[in-house]
């Protein structure tokens, strides 16, 4: 894993976690700075650095070594227009409904949302646009089997 998918996979769960860099790195013990450089894809963490933010965020931090040409994907980079949805009161009661509904987690189903959306977009969104994209993955999500 690089600098940059790690960034983008620290990103998106303070944003699922709808958390900010402050609390986030004050949780881990570390400075705003060194984490917002870590979420830029910049800087060369320690394995404890990465483990006391994972651990900030209620996530377990894996190590894995892989042959060389694995078939890992990269995540979507998290737009920060998507960041600023995630925080809001209307992402955070939509993902409540479903997680209430489905019996998931809300900070996994959040999580989840979040990299769904920045991968079906693949650029910087309007809000509004975030929400009628939202809307289609809820309806599809919620009634799979709808019929015409």
């Amino acid at each position: 894993m690089g600098n940059q998918e790690l960034g983008q996979q620290l990103r998106a769960l303070r944003a699922a976690s709808g958390r900010t860099l402050l609390s986030v790195a004050t949780e881990a013990g570390l400075s705003v700075p060194y984490v917002a450089n870590l979420e830029n894809g910049r800087g060369n963490p320690t394995v404890d650095a990465v483990n006391r933010l994972a651990d900030a965020l209620g996530a377990v931090f894996v190590l894995r070594v892989e042959p060389e040409g694995g078939t890992t994907t990269q995540p979507a980079a998290m737009p920060s227009s998507l960041v600023r949805l995630s925080r809001g009161a209307r992402f955070r009661k939509d993902v409540q409904t479903i997680a209430e509904a489905t019996g998931e987690q809300p900070a996994e189903l959040a999580r989840r949302l979040l990299a769904a959306l920045a991968a079906l977009a693949g650029r910087d969104l309007a809000e509004a646009d975030w929400f009628r994209l939202l809307d289609a993955v809820l309806l599809v999500h919620l009634h799979p089997h709808a019929t015409k």
